[in-house]
């Protein structure tokens, strides 16, 4: 029963202390200057230490973005900027104010947000019944509040701008409940009611919310979570994976999007054969 990074890759921090609120620091960027505006379109990336959130700036950076990276770990987010113009800025989501710091950071860095891909996170494996209480407010905490709280801060300058784009990044857990991870599985499903919910509010502001399902995904995940990948169905897809889909749905202004495509099918069965669903689950789940 461990506490891991998820396929986000939300890495374990140098400092033990993991609530000490910090501002974030811009590697690159004079923080007492007077804030930038850039010509170019800007992505901030969190969870862009490695796995899906590494990849998903890479893909971002092919196309010219300025990019706005935010992790734990400063060497690995500055491995990820290598070669590009990013700017890295280390901080604690879960810390209390961690997502408003980041925001006025970033926004203060380069003037604009156009997207957000909102892709930290963390899991955990074993009994629900085992769980800590902590280890349930850090999973709830990371994967869902965090992320509302950051989408909170960075919303306001994007309806004012009258365009923008946030990218939650769900997962299979959230639309099947995977067991022994009822509370990622919680939190996963959180995340897509408030794409839908938010999704309706935004309508005619110029401003979108595209929600994200990949399975399995070949990150460290699976091994810091102290159980490794155990399907014998589907492999494991890549991060590049699921980064071209994020950017494809970016790109194209899709609501949705599912890696691999086939996901779609368990939530269709679950709403015309709920009992049919569940047996399915109960084998395969």
């Amino acid at each position: 029963m461990t506490l891991t990074g998820s396929g986000s890759a939300y890495d374990p921090p140098a400092d033990p202390a993991p609530h000490r609120a910090t501002t974030p620091v811009p590697a690159r960027v004079n923080q007492y200057g007077p804030p930038r505006r850039l010509d170019r379109r800007v992505a901030l990336v969190t969870g862009a230490s490695s796995g899906i959130g590494a990849a998903t700036a890479r893909r971002f950076a092919l196309d010219g973005w300025h990019l706005i990276l935010n992790g734990r770990d400063r060497h690995r987010l500055e491995q990820t900027a290598s070669g590009t113009s990013a700017v890295v800025l280390p901080a604690d989501l879960a810390a209390p104010g961690g997502p408003r710091l980041l925001a006025q950071s970033a926004l203060h860095t380069t003037g604009r947000i156009d997207v957000l891909v909102a892709g930290a996170g963390l899991g955990w494996t074993g009994p629900f019944a085992a769980m800590p209480h902590t280890d349930i407010d850090r999973v709830l905490t990371l994967d869902l509040n965090a992320t509302l709280h950051l989408v909170r801060e960075v919303l306001p300058s994007m309806i004012a701008a009258g365009r923008g784009r946030v990218v939650l990044l769900g997962s299979v857990a959230g639309c099947v409940g995977l067991r022994e991870e009822a509370v990622y599985s919680a939190a996963k499903a959180g995340l897509a009611a408030f794409a839908e919910a938010l999704r309706q509010e935004l309508r005619g502001t110029g401003v979108g919310v595209t929600f994200v399902v990949p399975g399995a995904v070949d990150t460290a995940f699976h091994p810091r979570r102290g159980r490794p990948y155990d399907g014998t169905r589907t492999g494991l897809l890549s991060p590049g994976c699921v980064a071209g889909t994020i950017w494809e749905a970016v790109r194209h202004d899709r609501d949705e999007a599912y890696v691999p495509t086939w996901l779609t099918v368990p939530g269709r069965v679950r709403g015309l054969a709920p009992g049919l669903y569940r047996r399915l689950l109960n084998r395969f789940g």
